[in-house]
């Protein structure tokens, strides 16, 4: 095994100079990391109340599950802003920007207008937050001053103390549930699922792409309690695959024939499942959707990060898989491609399942190149190491991302692929490599 350091950790923001929280917007949002997580929804709520509640003054949509809400966030997004609608998207966490957090109608919050909207929380701010609670108030302010029709909005851990649970939704969507941020949620599919399911309202509507028993009692309990709808993938909303990636859909208010989604991987068209429940929901509230709408924005939705393919020959894939269950979503959809031989770049968090993570993986590469993503809860690639030469007789450890990005693709053909996983912080380290406005980097894309 070949290790190789760096002498400093990868900075994916380049440092021009000392930055002042005090005077500095920027600076100041990023000083609030120190404040950990801290579930609740008392300080938002305070904050939201002395900023007059701007969350109340376009209609919303709460996305959250363990993986794939992103996704379904982006398509809600899409779909709706082929439809006419001006559109507000919040999710997390950002790749390389903080603004990619919020954008409205596909476009990033310009910096100009971040910073002035930071400093507008920051006065109204008069107790500790969270670092998430307060990008969650930027983004609602921000939509209420740009005036949204309607907010897409990513819960970023659970659901029951969510800050994003302040809303009163159209509807809630939870993607799946899988074991994940146990010392917050539950050590048990059955704890984690009650938190998720805190995102339901009292006769409103939850979407579920969950299939395990366990998640299926629990969110049909609440339901019940609540005089909710639940609706289920495989059972009210159905969807059946076509040759050549296509696939028809039907749910109570909408159905199509011979749809085209822009997003790879099989478990996407489960993501889709899910976005177009929603959207037949939204149809019977009086949203004016139509097919037209709905084609074009599934043809249209991107989402980056997720098997976002960045450079061809050798194709350098990029995903965020950063669980157990999205290494699983990963294997199977790396099926999916043609390539000789699987040159994978993992790095991995500490809090995750990663062994069973490289358990996954590892097996499918002719080699494994390990490295350690630019968070404070990474794995360094000397502790991946020994689980990883389990699977794979080719193993390397190589601290800095773009340092081991740069050893893959040395070692690739034209017809190999190179995966970068593991850990949506490691895919926003090295995305900028190939994705540049300024057209430089690997890819040149």
């Amino acid at each position: 095994m070949t290790v190789s350091r760096s002498k400093n950790e990868l900075s994916v923001t380049p440092v021009t100079g000392h930055r002042s929280p005090v005077t500095d917007p920027l600076a100041y949002l990023d000083s609030l990391k120190s404040a950990g997580i801290r579930p609740g929804l008392g300080p938002i709520r305070r904050l939201l109340g002395r900023l007059e509640n701007p969350q109340q003054r376009y209609r919303s949509l709460l996305v959250g599950g363990t993986n794939g809400k992103g996704s379904i966030a982006a398509t809600l997004s899409a779909v709706l802003q082929a439809a006419g609608y001006r559109v507000g998207l919040y999710t997390s966490p950002h790749l390389v920007d903080f603004r990619e957090r919020i954008r409205v109608d596909g476009a990033m919050i310009p910096e100009e207008i971040l910073c002035r909207r930071i400093g507008q929380v920051r006065r109204a701010n008069r107790e500790g937050v969270t670092y998430f609670e307060f990008a969650t108030a930027l983004a609602f302010l921000h939509f209420a001053r740009i005036r949204v029709d309607v907010a897409v909005l990513e819960v970023g851990m659970g659901g029951r103390l969510d800050a994003t649970n302040v809303v009163r939704p159209e509807l809630s969507v939870i993607s799946n549930i899988a074991l994940d941020h146990a010392e917050f949620l539950g050590s048990r599919l059955e704890d984690i699922a009650l938190e998720k399911a805190g995102i339901v309202r009292r006769g409103g509507v939850c979407i579920t792409a969950a299939t395990q028993a366990p998640v299926l009692n629990v969110l049909e309990t609440v339901c019940r309690q609540r005089k909710a709808q639940l609706l289920r993938v495989g059972r009210e909303i159905r969807l059946r695959a076509r040759r050549g990636g296509l696939f028809d859909f039907r749910s109570p208010g909408m159905e199509g024939k011979n749809l085209a989604l822009a997003l790879k991987g099989p478990h996407q068209r489960e993501n889709a499942a899910c976005a177009l429940g929603a959207l037949g929901v939204l149809r019977g509230k009086g949203f004016d959707i139509g097919d037209e709408a709905v084609r074009k924005g599934l043809s249209a939705v991107r989402w980056e990060g997720r098997l976002e393919i960045v450079a061809e020959a050798p194709m350098v894939l990029l995903d965020g898989a950063h669980n157990a269950a999205g290494a699983a979503a990963l294997k199977r959809a790396l099926g999916g491609f043609e390539y000789r031989r699987l040159i994978l770049v993992l790095g991995i968090l500490a809090d995750k399942d990663w062994r069973g993570m490289i358990r996954r993986l590892a097996p499918l590469a002719h080699r494994v190149i390990l490295t350690r993503p630019p968070e404070e809860r990474a794995l360094a690639p000397e502790a991946l190491a020994a689980e990883a030469m389990r699977w794979s007789g080719s193993v390397d450890a190589v601290r800095e991302p773009r340092e081991a990005v740069r050893r893959a693709l040395e070692a690739a053909g034209r017809d190999d692929l190179v995966c970068v996983a593991g850990s949506l912080y490691l895919v926003g380290a090295v995305r900028p490599l190939f994705i540049s406005s300024k057209g430089s980097g690997f890819g040149g894309k």
